[in-house]
Parts: C-alpha cells; structure tokens; sequence
C-alpha cells in the first residue's frame, strides 16, 4: 500500500512511497484492544513488535507497522526509514503536513478493520511518537490537517520520546469547537521522556505534554526519567503496561 508524500524541496511535487512491512502481535487472552505502534527514524516494525509480545499485556493486539524509505532533509536527502521528513530536530523545524497526514491516515486505516466493539489506540517511539501525538491532535480536530475526516475514534495514546508536530497552532484549532474540546478532555495521553537523551531533547516531550494540556487534553500524563537516553528501559515498559491496563480496561496481565 502506498501513499503520496511530500518530495523533497517542494510543496507541489508529490511522490508515492511504499510503505513496508506490517507485524501483527496477535493477543493472547481475549482480545480487547488494538494499538498501533510506530517505531523511530531509521528502524522497523519488526524491532518493537519483538519487544510488545514480551509485554504481560494479553488483551491488546499490537499491529507494527513500517515506515517507507524516503529522502531525509535532516540526512542532506539520504534516504532512511521515516513516517515524514524532517529538516532539524528543533522547535523552528518546519512540519511537513503532506506526510504527517499521510501517515496518520496509513495508521488509521490500519484500525478501520478491527472489531466494532475494540478500543483502538496509537503509540510509538520517537518519529513515531510524533506521529501518535499528531493522531491524537486529528482525533480531537475530528479532521486531519488537510480538511479530511479523521475516522478513527481513539481511546488511548502513547508517545514516547517524541514531541507533537503542529504544536504552535494547536489551540486556535481546539479552543470554541465544542466537539473537539470533548474529544480531547476525554482522551488519555501518555508521554515518557528520558532526561539523558540526546537525539530528541527532554524539553520537547515536557513541552509537548505541557501544549497539549493547556489546549485541553486533561488525561495527559508526563512521566520523566532521570538518567533515560534516546531507547526505552523496563521501568518504563511497566508503566505504559500499568496505564493502559487502567485506561483500557483491560481485564489484567497475565
């Protein structure tokens, strides 16, 4: 499956990637969510579809999938694995909106096919954390950036080591639109960030967790790690184990 995204250089070229490969974790106990996890710049959904199974979380099916090979501003047009460019990690990075709607529609059609009566969900790491921030922010808008319809309804959102695309006009866009204002009170938000990492600085995932509070997002947690680089540890996997067992109602681990 592919979708059209931005070429690098220019907003009216448009290019098609191929996106690559999806993994499936299928639940083992009775299924009662289904999240999408996006993994980081560079790698693929095979790495953290490893790592989710081994998670005591038998009644959410992870689906992984993986993101297109695409020229990198950031990499001089080196191509690697990303859900959409990015031109500098900073807070004056330009966002590109083409691939960013592209790949929040990708990862909500991927949810379009799961039972009517399942909890749907987004999460990722870093580039893919970006993503699930910036799906959460489509959920509430009830529209991606582009005017289209946003179809999935979410119940949970993580991101971790990441930061929310589009920060800077979120609140002209949430604040007087009564749906949109429910849509984001009532949906919980986890954001981890270590305080050692150095790839994509703790102050953007503070920030970010602060923008989406303040625009309305009230289940919005942070959770700090003191000496957490740009990865994940248990401690940190627990916790997301422990919050979406609550936020999910989820039936326990096993």
């Amino acid at each position: 499956m592919s979708f059209t995204g931005p070429s690098i250089g220019s907003g009216t070229v448009r290019r098609a990637f191929q996106f690559g490969r999806t993994y499936v974790v299928r639940p083992k106990g009775k299924h009662q969510a289904t999240i999408v996890w996006l993994h980081g710049l560079g790698d693929n959904g095979n790495s953290w579809s490893s790592l989710l199974e081994t998670l005591p979380l038998p009644n959410i099916k992870w689906i992984c999938p993986t993101a297109p090979q695409r020229p990198m501003t950031l990499f001089g047009g080196f191509p690697s694995t990303a859900w959409f460019d990015v031109n500098e990690l900073s807070e004056n990075a330009i966002d590109d909106i083409e691939g960013l709607d592209a790949t929040a529609a990708y990862v909500a059609n991927l949810l379009a096919n799961e039972p009517p009566n399942i909890k749907l969900g987004v999460g990722g790491f870093s580039m893919g954390a970006a993503i699930s921030l910036y799906s959460a922010t489509c959920f509430a808008q009830g529209k991606y950036e582009n005017g289209s319809p946003y179809p999935a309804n979410l119940s949970a959102v993580v991101g971790l080591s990441g930061w929310l695309p589009c920060a800077k006009k979120l609140n002209s866009k949430i604040e007087g639109v009564n749906e949109a204002a429910s849509r984001a009170a009532s949906l919980p938000v986890l954001l981890c960030h270590g305080k050692g990492d150095d790839v994509v600085a703790h102050k953007f995932g503070e920030k970010s967790a602060n923008k989406l509070s303040s625009c309305g997002f009230q289940d919005a947690t942070f959770k700090s790690y003191s000496s957490l680089g740009h990865y994940t540890i248990p401690e940190e996997m627990n916790e997301l184990c422990v919050w979406l067992t609550s936020k999910l109602g989820l039936e326990g681990t096993s």
